[in-house]
């Protein structure tokens, strides 16, 4: 699988929007916030924008299922994980998605790593 089509271009542009939001994030964290959600929000910004530099370096490349598969696991990880942040101190709303996106995370990291020995 390549990223010429739409497969992984979508996984690129997902990457660049979510290091966007995390700069977004971010400055809202530290001009909006104060303590317990300034922390809160900082960790998402952290974790969509690591996973989003990520997901746009790595869907450039000429992807195999499994990597494919791994990258759009990180994509709904972080949506999970800092999403549930973000959305708990803005919108008032618990972090059930939370833990779910962290696991998530963690699976799609070792499938990627399972996918890059195999090569």
């Amino acid at each position: 699988m390549s990223n010429e089509g739409n497969g992984a271009r979508w996984l690129v542009s997902a990457g660049a929007v979510l290091a966007a939001a995390a700069v977004a994030l971010s400055a809202y964290a530290a001009h909006g916030a104060e303590g317990e959600a300034q922390t809160r929000l900082q960790t998402a910004a952290v974790f969509a924008f690591g996973h989003g530099i990520a997901l746009a370096a790595l869907a450039r490349g000429s992807l195999r299922r499994l990597a494919w598969i791994a990258l759009v696991a990180i994509l709904c990880g972080t949506l999970l994980f800092s999403g549930a942040l973000a959305l708990a101190e803005i919108a008032g709303v618990r972090t059930r998605t939370a833990p779910f996106g962290g696991t998530l995370l963690i699976i799609a990291w070792l499938l990627y790593a399972i996918d890059a020995l195999r090569k």
